[in-house]
């Protein structure tokens, strides 16, 4: 865009969080005199028409509106955690000076790559050109949102996308169900029926999160000495370390995003080809709720098990499979074949030392998860089946140190080989993981 366009449509984003702000101060001054909130998002609207056309610059009431609505939904939001016993949620009370603005069907006009931003009544027109063409046709688009990320703008287009239609006796199918066991180095391990299995490496994923974190602190090193002091305005040069921080904190959150949707990707194209037609996926997010240390915590903070969870219900439901939230409570550490509880192993194999039973700990778990009832309790009502011949995919083919080089610009040279070598080969084109179709070591106890 032209840097005209592209001062609109920052100047866009301060409004929206003009917006933002003027609701906190008129719910700050309410708080003083001991009047309710405004958080309903009617009441919302209706102060906004009180204060008349003009008075957030080029911004619409649209897009006025959809800041107010994104605040109602926050405060709600925090409300309803606040009542289910999380005394951390906390109302949004915090300033932004960039927010969000979303424009619904009807109030924006979309023309191959080229897109007609609404702005208030009086101003000129901003027609802005894509990056990419939409992939969606016109008909179904529902919503745009302008968005900065990184320093970057960004358009964020949402459609309405019909599910997927399968021929008779080749789509899912409601009796076949799949156990999805979700977690750090697999994001995601699917036991199905007939023996079959999945694993999704995400290795990458860890990797770059364990990369980036350090090189955020040898950057915040090599600049402490000439940073700000409390009070003190920046310079020139801070103010460039601060841009460039932004930019590549954004990448960081868009490589990892990408790799997240692959991995959800592997597992619905996997469930489509083994006929699935029901996901129970177990729901480890009670494990938010317990202090674990600083450095765990940040592990289960990178995790994103919210969105793990999202990414693969949208990607499921598209595809015409349904998905159930069950509970996991003790099936990494329950042993299928005698029932009895198992120390936490310090691999991924899971040795039961009551009844010789071995086999990998993600895929016990999804095995597990797969029998269990949703709303059931952790309880396994009928016998689990373990997977007997295993997928192997990977997350993340993007992620540096992933290619064929395998070589990661952030880690210090030296290391790249080990005494005999490389440490891995190269991978394949083609995309997929480097390890075989095998059969997992299952072995069952003398008895049977």
């Amino acid at each position: 865009m032209t840097p005209a366009q592209r001062r609109r449509c920052f100047g866009l984003l301060r409004s929206a969080g003009d917006v933002w702000a003027c609701v906190l101060e008129v719910n700050a001054w309410r708080r003083r005199h001991h009047a309710p909130p405004l958080t309903g998002y009617q009441e919302l609207c209706r102060e906004l028409s009180a204060s008349g056309p003009g008075t957030f610059a080029e911004l619409d009431t649209t897009g006025a509106r959809s800041v107010l609505r994104r605040f109602s939904d926050a405060w709600f939001a925090a409300a309803k955690r606040r009542k289910a016993g999380n005394a951390s949620a906390g109302f949004p009370r915090r300033r932004r000076g960039l927010v969000p603005v979303r424009w619904y069907h009807g109030t924006f006009t979309l023309d191959g790559r080229r897109v007609r931003i609404p702005t208030a009544k009086g101003t000129r027109a901003l027609w802005v050109r894509l990056a990419r063409q939409v992939p969606y046709p016109v008909e179904q688009v529902r919503s745009i949102t302008l968005l900065c990320e990184g320093g970057r703008l960004f358009l964020d287009v949402t459609a309405e996308v019909p599910v997927a239609v399968y021929l008779p006796n080749e789509g899912p199918d409601p009796a076949r169900v799949a156990g999805v066991d979700v977690g750090i180095i697999h994001p995601y391990a699917v036991a199905g029926p007939g023996g079959e299995g999945l694993l999704v490496s995400g290795r990458a994923i860890r990797a770059e999160h364990r990369m980036h974190l350090a090189d955020t602190k040898a950057r915040g090193r090599a600049v402490a000495r000439r940073a700000p002091k409390p009070g003190q305005r920046g310079s020139r040069r801070w103010r460039q370390y601060r841009a460039r921080t932004r930019v590549v904190e954004g990448r960081h959150r868009r490589r990892v995003r990408q790799a997240q949707h692959e991995a959800a990707r592997a597992v619905v194209g996997w469930a489509v080809g083994q006929r699935v037609g029901v996901l129970h996926i177990g729901d480890p997010r009670g494990v938010l709720d317990q202090s674990a240390g600083r450095r765990h915590n940040l592990r289960l903070r990178q995790w994103q098990i919210g969105r793990l969870l999202q990414i693969l219900t949208d990607k499921a439901t598209l595809a015409g499979i349904t998905v159930h939230l069950v509970d996991e409570r003790g099936t990494s550490s329950t042993c299928p074949t005698c029932h009895r509880r198992i120390p936490k192993p310090r691999g991924r194999t899971l040795t039961c030392p009551h009844c010789q039973f071995s086999g990998h700990r993600d895929l016990v778990a999804a095995a597990s998860i797969a029998t269990r009832t949703p709303g059931g309790g952790s309880t396994t009502p009928t016998p689990v089946v373990l997977p007997g011949v295993v997928t192997h995919r990977r997350a993340g083919r993007h992620l540096p140190g992933t290619g064929r080089s395998r070589r990661d610009p952030r880690r210090p040279p030296g290391r790249r080989e080990g005494p005999d070598g490389p440490r891995w080969p190269a991978p394949p084109t083609s995309g997929e993981s480097l390890a075989h179709t095998a059969r997992i070591h299952n072995t069952p106890p003398d008895s049977w």
